[in-house]
């Protein structure tokens, strides 16, 4: 089949490039020089994505009001407030790579040579611009780096949780909230009065990171309701009204590589599935560079240039959260008779204050006033209590865009090299895995890890110079391993620091279970495959589930009452897999969220305020108390709450899905739906149908959603296996689809195959890509 052939004119390529779209969406791009082509794949990136990519500008820059009013006058302000504001050339100069400018500059070249064509023909300007009255802004180069909002934040929310916990006497609880590891009791740190840190203290760190929803009443805002739009819920949504504290799913991901001398195919293996929020469009974007000196592949944000995930022809990379503690939350006491002084030492430090004209939509431009101390943006002034608290975060460091230091490493072909580039990686902390054509692996820890010589991390503390970062721990002082004994690394989010491991990283984790899972079935893998890699990213067995189930044969088996007869006879031949079609898992599940989970908080803390912060509880903490009872909670107390809570969840689960059992399935409640963002407004039939699921929130196939609709939030949009050398037997998905356009074909074709866990072909040699191509974009360069 002949591709479907278009040329177009594009200002500031210096040479004739193309790009051929292959039927799954993936754009290969081809150009004479490396410069036109990351030129082509800002481009491409907004002939795709011009929508997504154009809010994720105006968020981070603090523009969204000049759009959509002023009821997001209020985030704008909050993103104004981690915008990079340092020297310029250290900036550039951080990244590792001296072609980190020239590659930004060409890539905002090409988005604005797209705007460009959507000025002259408004034809290829996306739906969603005609249906909000908006039009795509140009961008600079320093928009790619200087936007910091967009990296995933770290414990400052964890922070202001446990010190209101401590301000009411439950630190001891605090455990049941987050495990700490390594092993560590928090402390009050001195000098610090936890009652004087307030909830809404991190409002504006919430406000800054959080996406951009659109509701009728937040369009139609005044002015006078500008800063009643402020509440962020655990989902990320927006709101006028503030909802009881609780963390919502954590972002993760999972990744693993498997040494030669345990795969069936002789050659290394990589398996990638970053987990970040299930939005329409997909957050990361696949794409294949290819100039000479560069021929890369793989997946990134669709706003920044190159690729963090993927390979090179010669080496395989790609990277999980790693929760290093890279912020701290520091309270002040200001000056009675000038707020803008805070104490600093052994006298006074005037806050440097910046205001910043902004555009309204609808009206006058309005002024933002953004208040700064040595150590970071005040988030919060309390002018009555004389207080005011600033986040230090490594966000303030030259270099610490997120994901920009991917391109120091997209030419490195051996883990020595690959080490070297990740030298200059600051941003999110990350868990770096390799893999490579001459069989050698690799695990590397990288990003700026602050060193805290007196204090923990753990909570607030003053801001008057008795609590200072003394630096960062040395690139090469961080974990990692090459070439283990084992034949395999692999990282998801886990502690997995060392054992003696000098350096105070953080003690904030993701919980071991998907962790565990891997690492149990790539140890009892001998001979690993492809086949292998991609039924392990949708492997659904869950050890929570599992150990529920034989608690509750266990304590209750042997006295159940009639009430318990069904629910335990349902319980009884569970083995742990959370498919889509079990009526055990939909009532474990049940059980656990909204019956046994928040049983256990309300026995343990001594008020209804102490257990709401604790939600919504940290699993591994609650299952080992169930498995060994300690006061508060003793065997006989924990048998009645077992036996009570059963119950109730077997009446709410025929209550949601009917009174037969034999026909629950746990993919009748746990579902994905992908729904566009402007959906509230009546912008209809673009939504991603229904789709079931199965996994949960601790299973490697993360999949973790809300308790009051079952529906996912969060997991893993894109996949990933690479055969390490025969790199067109390699694998992906990106649901729903590759095109954040409505009118695409490649909007949600990979829905289905995403829900189903299946994957698709990522071609990758010439001519395979030619063969498989549906589309030839031929470019020529063209006039300003």
């Amino acid at each position: 089949m002949a591709p479907a052939t278009l040329t177009l004119d594009v200002p500031g390529l210096e040479h004739p490039a193309e790009i051929r779209i292959d039927r799954w969406g993936v754009p290969h791009i081809r150009a004479l020089s490396r410069r036109d082509a990351f030129l082509v794949q800002g481009f491409n990136a907004a002939r795709d994505r011009l929508w997504q990519i154009d809010l994720w500008r105006k968020r981070g820059l603090g523009l969204l009001a000049g759009d959509f009013g002023p009821g997001y006058l209020a985030q704008d302000r909050a993103a104004r407030l981690f915008l990079y504001r340092g020297d310029e050339a250290a900036e550039w100069a951080a990244y590792g790579t001296s072609e980190t400018r020239a590659v930004a500059e060409a890539f905002v070249g090409g988005i604005n040579a797209f705007v460009g064509l959507t000025e002259a023909d408004p034809a290829w300007l996306p739906p969603e611009f005609t249906r909000m009255g908006t039009r795509p802004a140009r961008w600079q180069a320093l928009d790619v780096a200087r936007i910091r909002s967009h990296a995933l934040t770290r414990n400052a929310p964890s922070e202001v949780a446990r010190a209101r916990l401590a301000a009411q006497g439950g630190l001891a609880l605090d455990r049941f909230r987050k495990i700490l590891a390594p092993d560590h009791r928090p402390a009050v740190p001195e000098g610090l009065d936890p009652a004087q840190v307030p909830p809404e203290v991190i409002d504006a760190v919430r406000l800054a990171t959080a996406g951009v929803g659109f509701r009728p009443d937040r369009l139609l805002a005044g002015r006078d309701e500008a800063e009643t739009w402020t509440f962020v819920d655990e989902f990320g949504a927006v709101g006028p009204a503030r909802r009881p504290p609780e963390d919502g799913p954590p972002d993760g991901s999972n990744n693993w590589a498997v040494a030669p001398s345990r795969t069936a195919t002789g050659r290394p293996i990589l398996a990638s599935d970053p987990h970040r929020a299930i939005t329409l469009p997909s957050l990361r974007y696949v794409v294949h560079l290819s100039a000479p000196g560069l021929d890369v592949i793989g997946a990134g944000e669709p706003a920044l240039p190159g690729i963090s995930i993927g390979h090179n022809g010669r080496a395989a990379f790609s990277l999980t959260i790693a929760p290093i503690d890279q912020e701290d939350l520091l309270v002040y006491e200001t000056h009675q008779d000038d707020p803008d002084l805070y104490r600093y030492g052994e006298g006074w430090e005037r806050m440097r204050i910046v205001t910043e004209t902004a555009p309204v939509r609808g009206g006058p431009e309005a002024q933002h006033r953004l208040a700064f101390t040595r150590h970071g943006p005040v988030v919060h002034e309390d002018r009555v209590g004389r207080r005011a608290f600033a986040l230090r975060t490594v966000w303030t460091e030259p270099g610490t865009a997120a994901y920009l230091g991917s391109l120091a490493y997209l030419d490195a072909d051996s883990p020595e090299a690959f080490g070297a580039a990740l030298r200059h990686w600051s941003a999110p902390s990350v868990n770096h895995l390799y893999a490579d054509v001459s069989g050698r692996i690799g695990w590397f820890v990288a990003g700026k890890a602050p060193r805290r010589p007196n204090w923990d991390g753990l909570m607030p503390v003053p801001g008057d110079g008795r609590y200072e970062w003394d630096g960062f721990v040395a690139p090469e002082d961080l974990p990692r391993r090459i070439d283990p004994p084992e034949g395999f690394v692999a990282s998801a989010n886990e502690m997995n620091l060392p054992e003696g491991y000098p350096h105070r990283l953080g003690h904030e984790w993701h919980e071991p279970w998907r962790a565990r899972r891997i690492r149990a079935v790539l140890a009892g893998q001998p001979r690993h495959g492809l086949a292998d890699s991609a039924a392990l990213q949708g492997d659904d067995h869950s050890h929570p589930a599992l150990a529920l189930a034989g608690l509750a044969r266990e304590a209750l088996g042997g006295e159940a009452g009639p009430l318990l007869r069904e629910p335990l006879a349902l319980l009884a031949g569970f083995d742990g897999r959370l498919r889509e079609e079990s009526a055990a898992a939909a009532l474990l599940e049940i059980w656990w969220v909204h019956h046994l989970r928040p049983a256990l908080l309300a026995a343990l803390a001594p008020d209804r305020a102490t257990a709401e912060l604790l939600a919504p509880g940290d699993t591994e903490a609650l299952l080992g108390l169930l498995g060994a009872p300690a006061p508060p909670l003793d065997r006989a107390a924990r048998d009645r709450i077992l036996g009570r809570t059963l119950a109730e969840a077997f009446r709410d689960a025929a209550a949601r899905l009917g009174a037969d059992p034999a026909g629950w399935a746990w993919g009748r409640l746990h579902h994905a739906h992908l729904v566009h963002p402007l959906a509230p407004l009546g912008f209809s039939g673009h939504d991603v149908p229904r789709l079931p699921l199965g996994g949960s929130g601790v299973t490697v196939m993360y999949a973790g959603y809300r308790p009051d609709t079952f529906r996912v939030t969060h997991g893993a949009s894109f996949r990933m296996v690479l055969d390490v050398g025969e790199w067109d037997a390699s694998l992906f998905v990106n649901g729903p689809g590759q095109s954040g356009d409505p009118r695409s074909s490649h909007y949600a074709d990979h829905a289905e195959t995403w829900a189903g866990r299946g994957h698709l072909p990522l071609l990758y040699s010439r001519a395979a890509v030619d063969g498989a191509t549906r589309q030839l974009i031929r470019l020529v360069p063209g006039r300003a």
